[in-house]
């Protein structure tokens, strides 16, 4: 079964004094192409967090965000008192004002407050890891889900460009008879006798280069292929799209070789479901 590479993943972990809220979303990509945003004082939980994602995720481009609400009066930054005190004494040989307009000013200044960075404790870490796999099932679910609607859609798309490729091979007889005889047609508007033995054997080998006999079995056998991969318990996007291309160049050659309008009109009704179902295998996984 096939899973898209778009995908969103959410959990929130309430703590005693603040709110964690784990988020990952991500989109089609070539590799994985990991973006984070975590709070500073969680920086050091960063790569563990990273590695736990690339291995869940392993294509898509992925922005994971980290966002810390503090839920209590709780607080990392102090107050500096003697660098306070120091700021209003220096103003108050400045200027003259009431000591709590220089301590609006003095709160201003450079290292006027200072942060206590606090470690990460193990049971916070193991709760933010344990919502960090939350939104990462969660995403997986949503590729899944959406990997199961692509998938009809391509089931659908394969049955039409096969349902097409009978209409191709109903007419083919038809065609070759066309083009012999607009081929006879050519040679008597020239009012030129002609030898029929010579004229058999130029037609045969003027017709074997529009012969599409091994084109119509490589795209058969292309499709069924194709069929197969979407089946399969692995989802692979690359694959997929190998097989497509294998798929239009049978496509293209079976148009090239036709010399008939009919049969080119069903080429190019094969092409456009092939081109709609080649821009949807970019976002599969």
């Amino acid at each position: 079964m096939i899973q898209s590479m778009t995908g969103y993943g959410k959990s929130v972990v309430q703590l005693p004094s603040k709110k964690i809220t784990v988020e990952i979303k991500s989109l089609n990509s070539k590799n994985l192409d990991l973006h984070a945003r975590v709070p500073s004082s969680y920086r050091e939980k960063e790569l563990e967090m990273r590695k736990t994602i690339s291995k869940s995720l392993t294509r898509g481009k992925v922005d994971f965000n980290l966002y810390v609400e503090i839920t209590a009066e709780e607080t990392s930054s102090k107050l500096n008192e003697p660098m306070v005190k120091q700021y209003m004494k220096q103003l108050s040989n400045v200027v003259d004002g009431e000591a709590v307009e220089l301590l609006k000013m003095a709160i201003r200044m450079p290292d006027a407050l200072k942060t206590e960075r606090k470690e990460i404790e193990e049971t916070e870490f193991n709760d933010i890891n344990q919502a960090l796999n939350e939104a990462l099932i969660a995403i997986n679910k949503y590729r899944s889900d959406e990997g199961h609607v692509l998938e009809e859609d391509f089931k659908q798309r394969s049955i039409t460009i096969s349902e097409l490729l009978e209409k191709v091979i109903l007419i083919d007889n038809d065609r070759i008879d066309i083009v012999k005889e607009r081929l006879r047609k050519a040679i008597s508007d020239l009012n030129e006798t002609i030898d029929e033995n010579r004229f058999e054997q130029e037609l045969i080998y003027y017709l074997e280069k529009y012969d599409i006999t091994e084109e119509k079995v490589r795209l058969k056998n292309h499709l069924n292929y194709f069929n197969e991969a979407l089946e399969s318990e692995d989802s692979n996007g690359k694959k997929i799209g190998f097989i497509c291309q294998e798929i239009g160049r049978e496509i293209n050659t079976i148009g090239s070789k036709s010399n008939h309008a009919p049969m080119q009109q069903l080429v190019v009704q094969m092409k456009d479901e092939l081109e709609k179902i080649k821009e949807q295998a970019l976002n599969v996984l």
